[in-house]
């Protein structure tokens, strides 16, 4: 009985550990699946409207790192570049490409007529 005790101590947290290290989150599911979030709410009723975006790494467990977002024409005099950065047409990266930690939103306003903005690349940094 003892063995079996030590056989399952020593091997859970390993095999935890590299579920967890290599993208899965603690359900089973790889954090790849859904990728990080992005959602557009409008904030100001104005013309021009102004719309507030906010970014979130839906994994729990990994960081995520150099999400890139299809944008069309996004005007780089909109927003600090260091949030939302226009490297061009329909190419743009949050945060300068650094991570955003498991479950961290971050989010930025601007003030136009509404683009379509869809994440299109990301990257987990499960080590």
């Amino acid at each position: 009985m003892a063995s079996k005790l030590t056989i399952l101590l020593f091997w859970a947290p390993l095999l935890l550990s590299l579920l967890l290290h290599t993208g899965y989150a603690i359900n089973g599911e790889r954090c790849e699946k859904n990728g990080p979030s992005l959602k557009q709410t409008q904030t100001g009723f104005n013309k021009p409207p102004t719309y507030t975006v906010e970014v979130q790494n839906t994994c729990p467990t990994c960081p995520v790192i150099d999400i890139h977002v299809k944008c069309g024409n996004f005007s780089q005099g909109l927003v600090n570049p260091r949030v939302f950065r226009v490297l061009g047409h329909n190419d743009c990266v949050v945060n300068n490409g650094s991570p955003l930690e498991p479950l961290q939103k971050m989010s930025f306003k601007y003030s136009h007529s509404m683009y379509a903005l869809n994440p299109s690349t990301w990257y987990y940094q499960c080590e």
